[in-house]
């Protein structure tokens, strides 16, 4: 099976925990959205954003990632909400499985299911500072993943491109696929202050990942990175935020700013005039169903 086939839009959403949080009166201790696989209620709830992701994949033709929740289930941030390391690779595989027999359901909607990471610490900050720290760090997870036969891992919001790298590395040495995601601040540079550009280019030179990406900022922020240089045409996915706020604004928001669904829609899929091989588009923080309807429906437009 070929993992993301360019005949078709991918939808992938990272925006889960906003919608949980500020939509739907959900209590994420720290931001945790992993122990809903523990909880029947949490299932129920991620059973839901599943058949709903597959619904608008059959309504518009776009291929479905099913994301497992699973970007806080590393060792130093599930810690956090009273999890083990050692308890971790079942939560993710548990993941997996739940996330399979999703996709089972729906044999006539092409999806992949993809186990999320995310970096050691603050989503919003550099990261790990080494790539062999990064490759050590997140091995286990990344060994969980093809372990439970998923078929990628996505590692999203990489502030760093040695966090990035570490896990590209980690995934080749797995076997298994790995979509990179990078985050920009509103200037188009990653937390780091290195220019998109660059992290491109220097992730390519390490490791050779499935796909780079960028996530978690508005598609404006992105928009700022472009400077017509080949690695346009690298970039493969954007999964945006809704929010033209800031990452420092963003945090310290008390009410959610979820921005206009069908101008996002609209926004993201007219980047692929800037980013010719975009196939991965998707929605973050802010965003909910609505605006990933408005995403596939613009990506299906004639």
């Amino acid at each position: 099976m070929a993992l993301l086939t360019d005949d078709r839009i991918w939808l992938s959403w990272t925006g889960m925990e906003t919608d949980l949080i500020f939509n739907q009166g959900v209590d994420l201790p720290h931001f945790a959205a992993f122990p809903m696989i523990d909880d029947e209620q949490g299932r129920d709830r991620l059973h839901a954003y599943y058949v709903a992701l597959i619904q608008i994949g059959r309504d518009t033709g776009a291929g479905v990632i099913l994301d497992t929740p699973t970007w806080m289930a590393n060792p130093d941030r599930a810690a956090l909400v009273g999890y083990d390391p050692d308890d971790l690779a079942r939560v993710t595989g548990d993941s997996v499985a739940f996330a399979q027999n999703a996709a089972r359901t729906a044999p006539d909607v092409a999806t992949r299911v993809s186990v999320q990471i995310g970096p050691r610490g603050d989503g919003y900050a550099a990261g790990i500072a080494t790539i062999d720290g990064a490759r050590d760090y997140h091995a286990p997870q990344v060994s969980a993943a093809r372990a439970a036969q998923a078929d990628m891992v996505s590692a999203y919001t990489m502030g760093s491109v040695a966090e990035a790298a570490g896990i590209a590395l980690a995934a080749e040495a797995s076997g298994i696929a790995a979509l990179i995601s990078f985050t920009v601040e509103t200037d188009g540079r990653l937390p780091d202050g290195t220019p998109l550009a660059d992290a491109v280019g220097e992730l390519r030179d390490i490791a050779d990942p499935a796909a780079v990406m960028v996530n978690c900022a508005h598609p404006d922020h992105i928009d700022n990175a472009r400077d017509g240089r080949p690695w346009q045409a690298g970039l493969a996915g954007i999964v945006a935020n809704a929010s033209r706020q800031s990452h420092e604004e963003l945090d310290n928001a008390t009410v959610l700013d979820d921005g206009d669904p069908e101008e996002l829609g609209s926004q993201v899929i007219g980047m692929k005039r800037a980013f010719p091989n975009l196939r991965i588009v998707g929605g973050c923080c802010g965003t909910d169903l609505r605006h990933l309807r408005e995403i596939a429906r613009h990506a299906s437009a004639p």
